[in-house]
């Protein structure tokens, strides 16, 4: 077997390190989010709940609050209005701003998502990461490690197996 060469150069591949367990985060929550039916990508997620937590913003205004770019922002939410998600409308102030909000569609998969879907990936976050101790690289190599032993989906089901 190859040498974990990201994991053995430590803060001189910080960002890869970083990029490889948020890719492998972002998968598991995919399963998660599909074992629940939902049809969305766990990326999608951020801008539903800037909009259920702001009402309706702008494409920039969504963009600032997931931290990405305008043109990403554009492209996530052109996906979010396709699957009937969220709605653009021209603002009542001034008709060249676009406001996005959720449609009843989107509000009922976010009332849906805070209830049941949300609480489950939290949960399965927390048990991943509940204990980690030591350096930053000593916390990112136990993430790894935990994600090899456990991933999110199964400690999504053990959590929520155990719960009344």
């Amino acid at each position: 077997m190859a040498d974990d060469i990201v994991r053995d150069f430590g803060y001189l591949c910080l960002g890869s390190r970083f990029r490889r367990i948020g890719e492998r985060l972002q998968a598991d929550t995919q399963q998660i989010i599909q074992s629940f039916g939902a049809e969305i990508q766990a990326g999608q997620y951020p801008f539903l709940a800037a909009i259920d937590r702001s009402g309706p913003l702008t494409i920039g205004e969504l963009a600032e609050a997931v931290g990405i770019t305008q043109p990403g922002a554009t492209r996530t939410l052109a996906q979010l209005a396709d699957l009937g998600l969220v709605e653009a409308r021209a603002s009542d102030g001034d008709q060249r701003r676009k406001l996005v909000s959720l449609t009843d569609t989107g509000r009922a998969l976010v009332d849906r998502s805070k209830r049941e879907i949300w609480p489950s990936i939290e949960r399965a976050v927390r048990d991943l990461c509940g204990d980690l101790q030591g350096t930053l690289l000593d916390q990112l190599a136990g993430i790894e490690d935990g994600l090899a032993i456990a991933p999110l989906a199964k400690r999504a089901t053990k959590k929520s197996e155990k719960q009344p």
